[in-house]
């Protein structure tokens, strides 16, 4: 074999797998009537868009715009609420394809992945092969689609299947990446945002191209060195971080954006209640536990309150968690302001908790009570169970809430 087969062999083969409007494409697997209908993920005109189909994409809808703006846009799309435990199903069945081809799997969020398939390419085939694999699998296996870049890193991997979607695979080898990149406008290079695009339009640079022929250290001076040297880096197209296998979630969160502002803490607690009881909803479906419990308070006047606590001990429970949530609240003494949303945030979070024996605890707590609450819900839908507080009287309607 030749000096230079052995190199070529030796090439780190990076896939990124974006799965296609992964909200809305869950959406009308469950409604096959809203295929081929502008569909948006995302309900309540204060709330935003988490997702939205190429349907509705055609009129200019993207995620996190206002639902308000959105239904302006298209007013005859479709809007549909979140369904936050289907996502996580189908994300986690479809991070089981991707470990089946290999072990160095680095999610990013539910929809996408880093893939280093290196050490697989004697097993299933280049790069290219096992990308077409992965894609007919998913597809096959979820009814849905992804798009696949395939490079020699992360970056460069993760722009191509930016530049093949939807349902798109897009190979750039080594001796192509300057062909791909250069060209490209500033703000595709990870790290330029608003700010940074704003200083290099000053200096005159508007694609990666432009970076790149500018001195490493004119970039250091108008930039800082940590971004100035990053930006020359990934100009070049050099980006020599490794694939990090299974790290773990870094926070769950559930928030809530008011259709009419609230000023009565007793509403207010309910909703916080509403909250606490999803977030941890979701930390179980995970097995996890939470040491770092946080809220957020949003006035009318857009101002932001964070507010959190660190415990000595995970916790997972629904009621253990409120308590410190309704603590953290009732701290700021903002009795009757007008707030905009409320959110819960779960941080800090462990695969295991240590048990605390406590002198005359009962034998029985609250999660034995929530596990129970959960399999009721898993059977008979999630508003089966609820706490007393959150159940409204009869002959309340919805819109009153």
């Amino acid at each position: 074999m030749s000096e230079g087969a052995a190199e070529e062999v030796e090439e780190a083969t990076i896939l990124h797998v974006d799965m296609d409007a992964f909200y809305a494409s869950v959406a009308e697997l469950d409604h096959p009537e809203y295929k081929g209908k502008a569909l948006v993920v995302g309900a309540g005109a204060r709330g935003v868009v988490l997702s939205a189909n190429y349907e509705a994409r055609k009129f200019g809808i993207r995620a996190a715009m206002p639902v308000g703006r959105a239904q302006r846009m298209a007013p005859h799309a479709i809007f549909i609420p979140p369904e936050h435990h289907r996502y996580s199903e189908i994300s986690e069945r479809v991070m089981q394809i991707f470990h089946s081809y290999t072990p160095l799997v680095e999610p990013i969020s539910l929809d996408e992945a880093f893939l280093d398939v290196t050490g697989s390419r004697k097993l299933f085939g280049t790069g290219r092969e096992i990308a077409a694999k992965i894609r007919g699998q998913i597809e096959k296996e979820e009814g849905i689609t992804c798009s696949v870049g395939i490079a020699q890193s992360k970056f460069i991997a993760k722009l191509a299947s930016q530049h093949c979607k939807p349902n798109g695979l897009l190979e750039i080898k080594s001796d192509r990446i300057l062909e791909f990149l250069h060209p490209l406008p500033v703000r595709a290079i990870w790290g330029v945002g608003p700010k940074t695009a704003e200083s290099l339009d000053r200096l005159g640079l508007h694609t990666v191209a432009d970076i790149a022929n500018t001195p490493r250290s004119t970039l250091i001076r108008a930039l800082g060195e940590a971004a100035g040297e990053s930006l020359y880096e990934l100009a070049w197209g050099r980006d020599y971080r490794d694939v990090t296998p299974d790290e773990p979630d870094k926070s769950i969160s559930a928030a809530e954006t008011f259709a009419h502002d609230l000023d009565n803490p007793e509403e207010i607690l309910k909703e916080f209640l509403r909250l606490t009881e999803k977030a941890t909803s979701r930390l179980r479906e995970r097995n996890l536990f939470a040491k770092t419990i946080g809220i957020k308070v949003r006035f009318a006047d857009f101002s932001t309150i964070n507010r959190s606590k660190t415990l000595a001990l995970g916790i997972d429970s629904t009621h253990d968690t409120y308590e410190v949530v309704k603590a953290l609240y009732e701290a700021l003494h903002i009795e009757r302001a007008r707030l905009r949303l409320v959110g819960v945030s779960l941080e800090n979070l462990r695969d295991n908790a240590p048990e605390q024996l406590e002198l005359g605890a009962r034998e029985r707590g609250w999660r034995d009570a929530d596990t129970a609450i959960d399999k009721a819900k898993a059977r008979f839908g999630g508003a089966s169970v609820r706490p007393g507080r959150l159940i409204k009287p009869e002959g309340k309607d919805e819109a009153e809430r």
